[in-house]
């Protein structure tokens, strides 16, 4: 190979920057073991902090007012057993491989650009709901300190920017020492009504909300089931944590795996449990504030402490409530977001412009949301929404699960990595399309107003038959463009772990483990993914082998 200077050496001011600015949390590239340091229960106790978001019971008091307890229980069900399964595969592959959703979904079914689309999808969950989040807590502020809605919008989007820019160092200390305060203060008020008020509990489960009669019907709960399963991409941002879990070893093994399913799919069993818990205070508020407020969670808080507390200390726990949750969630939701923006902007222009920036930008989106009164309309965003997000996961985790595993036409350690994936692989990109397509189509009444509630069944049933039909179609020769990457040393060690050897990239002169490197083109070296992501003439990129394309 040549050893003369390429284009891009370690002086471009904009490698230089993006290798330095990425080491924190590794934005863009594998999180290697030198820097996963904290323990399983750790990094679970972290990734759950994120759950403490209050939408959980915006969505479960808006389904149940609208669809009956009955409905509404069935339905989040439903909806919590979808999101466990197909959870379950990708956090497993987040926390043995070390990598976010974005790199798995690059090389299980969309390749290194056809992933991009399902970025997209990802960064507007996290906007969407830090919007959602941060309308609930401008109530709270709104409630407590009689600030106006537009101000609480700027004064919930402003003050996580200083927590959000630390990375995993930072946000997991957050999470582990704000989760106790936030679970006594969620839990005690609905233990409280229970036993001294046993009434509530009748009422709640005999209510029929507003479009029903009480019973049990299809339509209502495939509804209401499209709704929560909006909520399937957060596991993506459970992901975003769960790529710094330590190796997994003989020593470890059922903690590990204890932490990968508590904080990985485990986290729907908390958000579905929230869900019924805000059906049950929306029932028990109905007729105090109104089925317009009803849904608001800094209501029913308010309403369930003053059952139990002092009048003068309702609206302030009521808010510190709100606070403490909208920090949790929205720290988690910014952090994810921006990743997901900035792995889309540096695939797409080869330029790296920094994480913070699409903080920023992130923030800026879910701002303009809030202003324009996101809230009043949340089912109807959520469920357009859900049939993009099942189309993806489902997706994904069929891959992994079936081609995989069963089929074994899909590669089964992930690749991510700039020359080892074709651009586009049409297994991912296609079921995803189609099935999203067509769920849309459902949604928006295009083939009948009886078809429109099946849609998230449509969403799912079609990612999940056309995934392996494409794969057997294609016969898996789009997952990968070369079967090597051109070192000789091995990706895994003994335990199947990823392998901790370092070596040094020819281009931004950084020690990188070995996952995160590939044999260069022109030089007798190797480059770390990030540096091959903005290689703007390929000059470092390994060419595809033609027996193997």
């Amino acid at each position: 190979m040549s050893t003369t200077e390429s284009p891009l050496t370690a002086s471009d001011p904009t490698t230089g920057r993006a290798a330095q600015e990425t080491l924190e949390d590794y934005t863009l590239r594998f999180a290697p073991r030198s820097y996963r340091r904290w323990s399983p229960a750790v990094v679970a106790t972290t990734a759950l902090g994120g759950i403490a978001y209050l939408a959980d019971f915006s969505i479960g008091a808006g389904i149940g007012l609208a669809h009956g307890t009955g409905n509404a229980l069935i339905a989040i069900a439903v909806a919590a057993v979808v999101i466990f399964i197909t959870g379950f595969p990708l956090a497993y592959y987040g926390a043995r491989y070390n990598i976010d959703l974005d790199l798995i979904t690059r090389g299980s079914g969309f390749g290194y650009y056809g992933s991009v689309l399902t970025s997209v999808i990802f960064a507007s969950f996290t906007f969407i709901f830090f919007a959602l989040e941060g309308s609930i807590m401008a109530q709270g502020l709104e409630l407590g300190l009689g600030l106006p809605l537009w101000l609480g919008y700027l004064v919930s989007t402003l003050m996580v920017i200083p927590l959000v820019i630390y990375g995993m160092k930072a946000l997991s200390k957050l999470q582990v020492w704000t989760t106790p305060v936030w679970l006594v203060l969620m839990v005690a008020p609905l233990v409280y009504l229970v036993a001294h008020n046993p009434g509530t509990v009748d009422r709640f489960l005999s209510y029929a909300g507003t479009d029903g009669d009480g019973g049990v019907n299809t339509a209502s709960v495939l509804l209401g089931a499209g709704v929560c399963l909006s909520l399937i991409a957060q596991i993506g941002e459970q992901i975003d944590y769960l790529r710094f879990m330590p190796p997994k070893t003989q020593e470890n093994r059922r903690g590990w795996w204890a932490a990968v399913v508590m904080a990985g799919p485990g986290w729907v069993v908390l958000g579905a449990l929230k869900q019924a818990i805000g059906v049950f205070l929306a029932v028990y508020i109905l007729a105090e504030v109104g089925p317009d407020a009803a849904p608001e969670p800094i209501q029913q808080f308010r309403s369930a402490f003053d059952a139990m507390l002092p009048s003068w200390v309702v609206v302030p726990l009521a808010v510190v409530l709100v606070v403490i949750s909208q920090i949790k969630i929205n720290v988690t939701n910014a952090y994810s977001g921006s990743l997901a923006w900035t792995n889309s902007f540096t695939r797409v222009t080869r330029h790296y412009p920094g994480r913070l920036v699409f903080v920023l930008v992130n923030l800026g989106f879910a701002l303009a949301l809030m202003e324009a009164d996101m809230f009043s309309f949340l089912n109807d965003i959520l469920g357009f929404y859900s049939n993009c997000a099942i189309a993806w996961v489902v997706t994904v985790a069929t891959d992994i699960g079936v081609n995989k595993y069963v089929l074994k036409l899909s590669p089964l350690r992930p690749e991510f990595r700039r020359g080892m994936l074709h651009a586009v692989n049409p297994v991912g990109v296609v079921a995803f399309v189609a099935a999203s397509g067509l769920s849309i189509a459902l949604y928006f009444h295009a083939l009948g107003d009886s078809l429109q509630p099946y849609s998230p069944v449509a969403a799912a049933v079609i990612a999940f038959v056309l995934t392996p039909l494409m794969a057997i179609v294609t016969r898996g020769r789009y997952y990968l463009r070369r079967p090597d990457d051109g070192i000789g040393e091995a990706l895994l060690d003994p335990d199947g772990n990823p392998s901790a050897l370092t070596l040094d990239c020819h281009v931004c002169r950084e020690p990188y483990e070995r996952p995160d490197l590939a044999a260069c083109r022109t030089h007798d070296a190797i480059v770390c993914s990030l540096c091959l992501s903005t290689d703007k003439v390929g000059d470092h990129v390994l060419p595809a082998r033609p027996s193997d394309a």
